[in-house]
């Protein structure tokens, strides 16, 4: 298993909009890196969903149900999606200024490389940030 930190704005589409529809198409990646992050996703792989923009906090746990394929959004390029489904919602928001704080998460992706919207992370990173959310799966 993997574990990933997915970035969306929540007036685009929320982690609160993910468990209403119940699942979705993860497309519009416009970066190289993060497309490649795509590519690297499995079913079953875990996913902290974190609002971006507005919010800038972890709310929620996702989970990878279908890998990746081209995405039907991209007009032109080598662009690829992956489906996911909520988890749940994470007990406490973790916001990114405490994300930023913790001694344990200064080399994520979200403290070295924030304006990349699909990140890795360590499991141990993973079940940290679950801690911080007060939230166990």
């Amino acid at each position: 298993m993997q574990y990933w930190l997915i970035k969306s704005e929540p007036d685009v589409y929320s982690f609160q909009q993910l468990v209403a529809d119940g699942s979705t198409r993860w497309d519009g990646v416009r970066n190289y890196q993060a497309r490649n992050h795509l590519r690297s996703m499995r079913v079953g792989d875990l996913c902290l969903y974190y609002h971006s923009n507005i919010g800038l906090e972890v709310v929620g746990v996702a989970r990878v149900i279908r890998e990746h394929y081209p995405d039907p959004t991209a007009e032109k390029g080598d662009w690829s999606s992956v489906d996911v489904e909520p988890v749940r919602a994470l007990e406490r928001s973790v916001p990114l200024s405490e994300i930023k704080a913790h001694p344990a998460l200064q080399q994520i992706g979200l403290v070295r490389n924030p304006r990349l919207s699909v990140m890795p992370l360590t499991e141990a990173e993973f079940r940290l940030l679950l801690e911080l959310g007060q939230t166990r799966l």
